[in-house]
């Protein structure tokens, strides 16, 4: 009989562990995939990349015990080695080596060179490659600043006392309405996928009090432009007893806050590699939606066109007023019209054109959009009946007023909105890992 006790430990090291510990002079093992050859004639060089970046070891004639013509970029390798010390190669440190036990070898040549710093390959080629592009090294530092705007957001939610929540995506009705929605035959009954966990975050705000979810969002939605991607991570928290939309403006400036300083203290190697500089959020300004629109209007001569909503041009020009007037890559607009936001946004009792809501740009891109809810029943029942909708289609949702909620409110985030804007890419499907559009279903 055999037990498991627990993870088993390797022979093998990583990168973090030859670089951290006192290894030089000594033999180690390493896998990896080579990443490049650089054959130099009696001495080569054989790149080794690892998830944490790439490791140089040295193919000596005479002394390796491998023909070196036996090895293939992009070939799974495990190498045996002595650690020696030299600043010119990453980490500080190369492998002299010894042997090598070859794992796996391809079975064709790349079709683009993921092992340059740069490809060199237009977006369509690299998204149709994305398997294989994603393996160049800038490539993946874009997910790894990805992954550590998802762990900042998880890390400051835990500390201010949020429970992550998992909500269903297959649903009977979307929280915004409309026909964006892509339908599905759910056992032969109506259901579509959820455009927002929101629904399912309001009701868990009377389980939990604070809560939030990172999950996919799902808008059918004809767009082929730079911004829109039909399928995206949403970054959702919703959050009660609050005293008024300002709550969740503040607990965003904190979470961008924390996560900034995260990325620069763990994330410098792949902020410095993709030349991103990270933005100044000790303070962030916010205005109304109509005085917003004054101010573009005032300093840059155009005309105000629709009163109801930002188009894309005004809301670059509200980023650009702010970055240029405050310095500010990110401004909170707030009192957004009724008549553009969802019913179950609380109008505001001053003036009822306009909500308790918000969206925030960063750099003149939307990337937030938030704001506090209705939590009487009676009153989201009277907004309903001004747009003329059904409350029996949305009665399980209906039931968490007509049984009490404290006032609340929330805001959804685009995760790869937020990261494109960070790394000043100029399509939101260079952050997304295998992004999905009206034209792309595959890979």
């Amino acid at each position: 009989m055999e037990f498991l006790t627990g993870v088993k430990e390797k022979e093998t090291l990583d990168i973090r562990q030859i670089a951290g510990g006192d290894y030089e002079g000594k033999t180690v093992k390493i896998n990896g995939v080579i990443h490049n050859i650089r054959d130099m004639g009696e001495v080569a060089f054989v790149i080794l990349r690892k998830a944490d970046g790439l490791v140089q070891c040295v193919y000596e004639e005479g002394k390796t015990r491998f023909n070196l013509k036996d090895l293939k970029e992009e070939s799974a390798v495990e190498i045996s080695g002595t650690v020696a010390r030299e600043e010119r190669a990453p980490h500080g440190f190369e492998i002299r080596m010894d042997t090598v036990r070859i794992l796996s070898q391809p079975d064709e040549i790349l079709p683009i060179a993921v092992n340059k710093f740069k490809m060199h390959a237009s977006l369509e080629a690299r998204l149709g490659m994305r398997p294989v592009s994603l393996r160049n090294v800038r490539e993946r530092a874009k997910f790894r600043i990805q992954e550590g705007i998802v762990r900042g957001f998880r890390d400051f939610l835990h500390s201010q006392g949020f429970t992550e929540i998992h909500t269903p995506k297959i649903v009977a009705r979307g929280a915004e309405g409309g026909s964006n929605v892509f339908r599905l035959d759910y056992f032969n009954k109506r259901a579509e996928l959820g455009q927002s966990p929101q629904f399912y975050k309001q009701t868990m705000v009377g389980v939990f009090d604070r809560v939030f979810e990172v999950a996919p969002v799902f808008r059918a939605e004809k767009h082929n432009t730079t911004r829109h991607l039909n399928e995206y991570i949403g970054l959702d928290f919703e959050m009660g007893y609050i005293d008024g939309f300002e709550d969740i403006m503040a607990m965003e400036t904190g979470f961008l806050q924390y996560t900034m300083e995260l990325l620069g203290s763990e994330y410098k190697k792949e902020l410095d590699m993709l030349e991103a500089a990270l933005p100044d959020v000790g303070r962030i300004p916010a205005v109304r939606f109509d005085r917003a629109k004054e101010l573009v209007a005032e300093k840059y001569n155009r005309k105000i066109k629709n009163p109801y909503d930002l188009e894309p041009e005004e809301e670059l020009l509200i980023g650009r007023y702010f970055k240029e007037e405050y310095g500010s890559d990110f401004v909170f607009v707030t009192h957004y019209p009724s008549r553009k936001r969802p019913f179950y946004a609380m109008d505001d009792p001053m003036d009822e054109r306009f909500t308790l809501s918000f969206d925030l740009l960063f750099k003149g891109l939307e990337v937030t959009t938030g704001g506090q809810r209705i939590h009487d029943y009676q009153e989201i029942l009277a907004k309903m009946e001004k747009r003329h909708m059904e409350p029996k289609d949305i009665a399980s949702y209906l039931m968490i007023f007509k049984y009490g909620m404290p006032p609340h409110g929330g805001l959804g985030i685009g995760l790869e909105r937020l990261t494109m804007r960070l790394l000043d890419e100029q399509n939101v499907r260079e952050t997304s890992l295998f992004p999905r559009d009206v034209n792309r279903l595959e890979p």
